[in-house]
């Protein structure tokens, strides 16, 4: 699931450089929302795992 979370913070970061370089406001504000997301996406995972870390030393 982290590799999702990083490619679609890629495909954001790209869809933001294209709108930029070409003047779309509209891809480029698109690539932002999708960087945004890919890196909540990856703060969810990282804290999910590490509470999952957590209760599993604390059932040894």
């Amino acid at each position: 699931m982290a590799d999702e979370s990083k490619f679609e913070q890629v495909k954001g970061n790209v869809k933001e450089t294209v709108g930029n370089v070409t003047d779309n406001k509209d891809l480029e504000q698109e690539g932002q929302e999708d960087k945004a997301s890919g890196k909540a996406k990856e703060i969810t995972e990282n804290a999910k795992d590490k509470a999952n870390d957590l209760i599993d030393k604390l059932k040894k």
